[in-house]
């Protein structure tokens, strides 16, 4: 793809995100796209979002859990941008119509307190770069068909990442703890979706350890020129599958003495 393609995709996306109607995939319009190219979609509507005047507050780890690496038949996670208009305060609404299919997972974020930087960063490095750790809810939304029409074929890795890793919004539960009070491979969530359990999982679903995800964040960021800065949110990757919220539905998450989360979809 070249840079006009790469703008041009990334346009798609600010519309469709503005319309509620999604595009068709970005994978079959250019079927030789690269993650590079899907980075660099990725990265022009990041520049468009801060040019609107959006803030970048954070990023997301996704497809961390070999069940959904499996789905798009990859081996690596991928990571998008998490901006100011995202956030929903705990125990909140979101407002009718602001997604297009929107959908939850339960996660562990990281708060961060010193930048990381580097294809060499460690894991002793993040946890001495992490002010905190909270539980949270990420709001997944697609801009992009999840299969296309004509030919049946799935949206693939390269969509996904273009579509800033379907990355939506974030709600922080009010809890705070230090990054080793808990063994976080042991941290779980039990999801109810209308007082419905939908989903249960562990820490340990992230990569074996939600701390190594964060590496992988950091390490990923430096190929691309970019580092993780302080105060900065990183969702290290959800534990669980995600879960559909049609209009009206209420989702709990409660991660025991980590602490709850939960949003209502008007």
């Amino acid at each position: 793809m070249t840079p006009d393609q790469h703008r041009a995709a990334a346009s798609d996306l600010l519309q469709a995100e503005r319309s509620g109607q999604q595009i068709g995939l970005l994978s079959r319009r250019f079927p030789d796209m690269t993650m590079d190219d899907a980075y660099a979609v990725q990265s022009a509507l990041m520049a468009a979002k801060r040019e609107a005047g959006r803030k970048v507050i954070g990023w997301k780890i996704g497809l961390t859990s070999r069940a959904m690496q499996s789905a798009l038949g990859i081996d690596i996670p991928d990571s998008g941008v998490l901006f100011d208009d995202m956030v929903f305060a705990n125990g909140g609404t979101v407002p009718a119509g602001r997604f297009i299919q929107p959908r939850i997972e339960a996660e562990i974020a990281f708060v961060m307190k010193a930048p990381i930087a580097g294809d060499t960063v460690t894991r002793d490095q993040v946890i001495a770069a992490t002010d905190h750790v909270a539980p949270a809810l990420e709001i997944l939304d697609t801009r992009i068909l999840r299969k296309d029409p004509e030919t049946g074929r799935a949206r693939t890795v390269m969509d996904t990442i273009s579509d800033n890793a379907a990355n939506a919004g974030i709600v922080l539960g009010t809890a705070r703890h230090g990054v080793e009070a808990f063994d976080l491979r042991w941290v779980g969530a039990i999801t109810r979706r209308d007082g419905t359990v939908e989903e249960t999982g562990l820490g340990a679903g992230v990569l074996d350890d939600p701390v190594q995800s964060v590496v992988w964040l950091a390490r990923r960021m430096a190929h691309y020129g970019q580092r993780i800065e302080p105060g900065q949110i990183i969702l290290s990757g959800s534990f669980i599958r995600p879960i559909e919220c049609p209009p009206g539905s209420h989702v709990q998450a409660d991660f025991g003495a980590f602490g709850n989360v939960d949003i209502r979809f008007a």
